[in-house]
This record gives C-alpha cells, structure tokens and sequence, in this order.
C-alpha cells in the first residue's frame, strides 16, 4: 500500500471492532438513534499522519460506511468519527469520503 492510497478491502475482525467500538457513542448522536445491531463488516485503511479507518457496519436495518480517524500514537489522542454516510446495502462498495 502506497502513503496516501487505500488498502484493499479487507474482511473486519476483532480489532476492527475495538476500534468502532470507540467511537459508537459518536455514530449513534450522528444517525439519532441507539444502535443495537452494530457489527463491521469490511475495512480498508488510508495512511495519513496517522491512519483513516473506512468501514463497513451492519446497523440492523441499514449499513453505514465510517471513516474513523486513529492519530499516531505518541500524540496520546484518541481515535475520532471523522465521517459517516448513511443508507448503505451490504452491496456497497467501501469507497473514499
């Protein structure tokens, strides 16, 4: 993978969901609703000062794609929600936002 480009799309694992775990509490203020069924599907990641996470969750009645933003770890921050986009399908390819 090149600095800058995304990788391939990847099948998500436990780590993947750690990591939007962490950031569930923002999702669910974004779509304004608790979210019961929340499970990662697929993620590429983008180098950057740090790295992008793009991911593919199941939210029950709709998938939504999270780009979640993990600084470098020395700078001690935590990761953020960066973006999301909503009515997604599981068809849907994970793309750039």
């Amino acid at each position: 993978m090149m600095c800058g480009g995304t990788s391939d799309a990847k099948p998500a694992d436990a780590e993947i969901q750690a990591i939007i775990n962490e950031v569930k509490s923002a999702v669910e203020d974004k779509v304004g609703k608790k979210l019961d069924t929340y499970t990662p599907v697929s993620y590429k990641t983008q180098v950057v000062a740090g790295t992008n996470y793009f991911v593919k969750v199941n939210a029950g009645d709709e998938h939504l794609h999270l780009r979640i933003f993990a600084p470098l770890p020395h700078t001690g921050n935590p990761k953020e929600l960066a973006d999301l986009q909503r009515g997604k399908t599981a068809e849907d390819d994970l793309s750039y936002f």
